[in-house]
């Protein structure tokens, strides 16, 4: 049995639950990381809060841990009753998701590899996961960054991560297959980022651990 954990973002969430009730119909064990950035900052600017970002990570202070915390669990509700009774939503700060303390970005950490046993039992049920990045603290932590974390300490066979960009892109073209190495290169000199630069991260984090990471149609190797 293929273990997957495949990461959602917040702007392809039909998309994502379809291909994770398929991988789940087909035999696989699924755990799902989603997402929801955009939801986030909507809250935010309806609160009158700032979105504020240093360096790809979100500045959090408590009143927006407050908004991210309750925004990403209203997500991750709505995803597991979306993908229905075989789903279970698991809150990351109460299953045990630890992160390491980033003070200079206020609440905010860098996933652990972790192996819940909340997550374990669900999978043993054959029931989908639907796993919220938030760290014990709590703390905000990046959602790609989180489900990296989880297919290392879970021992997953593929991480996967639905975007709304078809891969990592180079002169135009999609990638097919790119090794850390090459990757480590591509992030040093900045000929990748945006979006992509969180998951490239968390894929050549995975990959080197031996998990075979996706982000869309491109294969990171290690």
């Amino acid at each position: 049995m293929t273990r997957i954990v495949l990461k959602l973002g917040g702007r392809v969430a039909a998309d994502g639950v379809d291909h994770a009730k398929a991988l789940q119909a087909a035999g696989n064990e699924v755990v799902l990381v989603h997402g929801g950035g955009p939801q986030i900052d909507a809250e935010l600017r309806a609160r009158g809060l700032p979105v504020r970002f240093v360096r790809g990570r979100r500045f959090t202070d408590e009143r927006t841990l407050a908004v991210v915390r309750s925004s990403l669990v209203t997500v991750g509700a709505e995803l597991a009753s979306v993908l229905g009774t075989e789903a279970v939503q698991l809150v990351g700060d109460e299953i045990g998701l630890q992160a390491e303390p980033v003070p200079e970005l206020g609440l905010v950490g860098v996933p652990l590899p972790c192996r819940p046993a909340a997550v374990e039992a669900a999978l043993a049920r054959g029931l989908l996961p639907v796993v919220t990045p938030v760290a014990e603290g709590p703390l905000n932590v990046n959602a790609d960054e989180a489900a990296a974390a989880l297919a290392e300490g879970l021992r997953a066979d593929r991480l996967a991560f639905v975007t709304d960009v078809p891969g990592v892109l180079l002169d135009g073209s999609v990638v097919a297959r790119l090794g850390v190495e090459r990757a480590d290169e591509l992030l040093a000199t900045g000929a990748v980022d945006g979006g992509i630069v969180p998951k490239l991260l968390a894929a050549v984090r995975a990959a080197r651990s031996g998990v075979a990471a996706e982000i869309g149609a491109t294969a990171v190797v290690a």
